[in-house]
């Protein structure tokens, strides 16, 4: 394993901190706050012509190319005219599925997004996935405050990323 050791005036210009603050910023945008919530009520893929329907005082384009730009910063996953990923879900089965209560079950894109939607929309939910190292199966609880006392001794393992360089997470 190699480790990469940066300077802090690397780590400055990086703007990491910057680049996450944007991202918060959009994603309390109301675009993608109705994506999310479309995620949230349904399991399958949104139609980014349903979300431009959903917007009817904007032009058709100004919405089709504020979608597109959340696809371009990494905030959705547009294939095939539907969006089939919004951080934290995806329409795609994954090894995380999230019991939303009412809703139903979600999948979540990686460990970290399970983990995070509890404090995202505010209650409690239940975490099903597999353990990394030994396949055996894992349930835990986890609220906006963190996860349950089933959680303890479980590692989040952070991998290699996957082809499209999206999701690196990818175990419990």
């Amino acid at each position: 394993m190699s480790l990469e050791i940066r300077t802090a005036a690397e780590m400055i210009a990086l703007d990491l901190e910057g680049r996450q603050a944007a991202r918060r910023a959009v994603r309390e945008t109301g675009l993608m706050q109705w994506v999310l919530r479309a995620f949230v009520e349904r399991a399958e893929p949104v139609h980014v012509d349903e979300i431009v329907a959903a917007f009817p005082d904007r032009s058709p384009s100004s919405v089709f190319d504020a979608v597109t730009s959340l696809d371009d910063e990494d905030l959705v996953q547009i294939r095939a005219g539907r969006v089939d990923i919004a951080y934290p879900f995806s329409a795609s089965p994954t090894p995380f599925v999230v019991d939303l209560g009412k809703e139903g079950q979600r999948y979540a894109c990686c460990a970290i997004d399970a983990l995070g939607l509890a404090p995202m929309l505010g209650r409690p939910l239940r975490i099903r996935s597999r353990c990394h190292h030994c396949g055996a199966a894992l349930e835990l609880s986890v609220d906006p405050s963190g996860p349950g006392r089933e959680a303890a001794g479980v590692m989040v393992w952070v991998g290699k990323r996957v082809e499209d360089g999206r999701r690196a997470c990818d175990s419990l």
